[in-house]
């Protein structure tokens, strides 16, 4: 089976990795990788037949595609710009398959993606980015009550942000499993004086987590970046057209029911198929109303319509969401589903089961934003993942699966 992984041209010890498994000098390696065009793959496992066809496509396009292979090696080094290896792939896909799929394969997988707040773009994928959580409700099912006055709510905000929060993630009314509805009007009184604060005091991204179009509406005229619509965008047919007419971002989430039905006795087919064709769908709802792609994040709505086994297998199979192209925001923070591993404990104390579970999605890297109560010890705790996986991908340039 050929192995194809994606070399990033910004860190130079892959590069370096992939050069030495071609046994290259070190004189060798060192002029090469100056000379080289952005995006590198390292292919290994390849039979002579493969390596043939390689050398025969490269020689077709020599100002656009750089190989290197040696005879006695069953790995190559293939460079050049995207779109010159997307022509590569296309040219293989009749002749060798498993050679283009690939190649493919990683073209896909390491296409840096991206979401644009109004004038700024923010890209994902060096690391996991972390969004603090102000719930200014008296019923949230983890901190409801405790941030209602606006200043507690605005200080809690900015300690998050000192802490190395990336968004701030405000809502006024609960979705726990069971909560009422609350109106818009009472929702704009717990939000608008908070949101009006933090938007004088702090750059960072402010996302209002909302269904309903009206309060939607008034946040963006105030500087929300983004509207976090755990509905979907199914609970108010207006909402959509509102963040369409803004230039404001919109997080579509997966949710089987509403928070007063969801948690009795949800039930899928295929929990991951279902969700990707819900957010899909809500994608499509979106790109109707003016909203463009880059402007769209996804979230499988960990415990909104879910069981704890449901919720685990969600976050085993997270990846599989990356065929939407979009960001992913996850949030597992003191959720109901954690009593089933670390004990029957109140929210507050889930900590320790919460952490774990970042680290793991961090480590997979498997999601882009992660949704958080307790920012701080979250940043400790993805950031060594992070690290961890960024060492694990260096470190697979060697062995894929056989003896290259």
């Amino acid at each position: 089976m050929i192995c194809a992984r994606a070399i990033s041209a910004d860190r130079v010890a892959d590069l370096d990795l992939a050069l030495a498994r071609l046994h290259l000098s070190n004189r060798e390696r060192q002029a090469l990788a100056q000379s080289l065009p952005h995006f590198h793959l390292l292919l290994t496992e390849l039979n002579d037949s493969d390596r043939a066809l390689l050398e025969a496509l490269a020689a077709s396009a020599p100002s656009e595609v750089n190989l290197l292979s040696r005879r006695d090696q069953s790995a190559a080094l293939l460079s050049g710009r995207r779109d010159a290896l997307q022509r590569l792939v296309e040219n293989a896909s009749s002749t060798a398959p498993q050679l283009a799929a690939a190649i493919e394969g990683v073209l896909r997988a390491s296409q840096v993606v991206v979401l644009r707040l109004g004038a700024r773009t923010i890209h994902f994928g060096a690391r996991t980015q972390l969004m603090g959580v102000i719930n200014v409700t008296p019923d949230s099912f983890s901190d409801g009550g405790d941030f209602l006055d606006p200043e507690r709510a605005v200080a809690h905000g900015l300690e998050m942000v000192a802490q190395g929060a990336d968004f701030l993630d405000l809502g006024g009314e609960s979705t726990r499993p069971g909560a009422a509805e609350v109106d818009a009007a009472e929702e704009l009184r717990r939000v608008l004086p908070v949101l009006r604060s933090l938007r004088e005091k702090t750059e960072v991204p402010i996302s209002v987590d909302t269904r309903k179009a009206k309060v939607a509406e008034a946040a963006i005229e105030l500087g929300a970046d983004l509207i976090n619509d755990v509905s979907g965008l199914q609970f108010d047919p207006e909402l959509a057209a509102v963040v369409g007419r803004s230039s404001a971002a919109c997080c579509v989430m997966h949710a089987q029911g509403l928070p007063q039905t969801m948690q009795k006795d949800p039930r899928y087919r295929d929990a991951i198929a279902e969700i990707l064709v819900f957010l899909e769908r809500s994608m499509r709802q979106a790109a109707e109303a003016g909203i463009e792609r880059e402007r769209i994040l996804v979230d499988p709505g960990i415990g909104f319509g879910k069981t704890a086994d449901q919720n685990l297998h969600i976050l085993r199979r997270l990846s599989d969401l990356r065929a939407l192209r979009r960001p992913i925001l996850v949030g597992t923070s003191r959720k109901s589903f954690l009593r089933s591993l670390v004990g029957d404990k109140p929210p507050r104390e889930r900590l320790s089961g919460t952490l774990g579970s970042l680290a793991a999605i961090a480590v997979e890297g498997s999601a882009d934003i992660l949704r958080v109560h307790d920012v701080r010890e979250a940043k400790e705790a993805v950031s060594v993942a992070d690290a961890i996986r960024r060492a694990d991908q260096a470190g697979e340039l060697f062995d894929c699966g056989g003896n290259g």
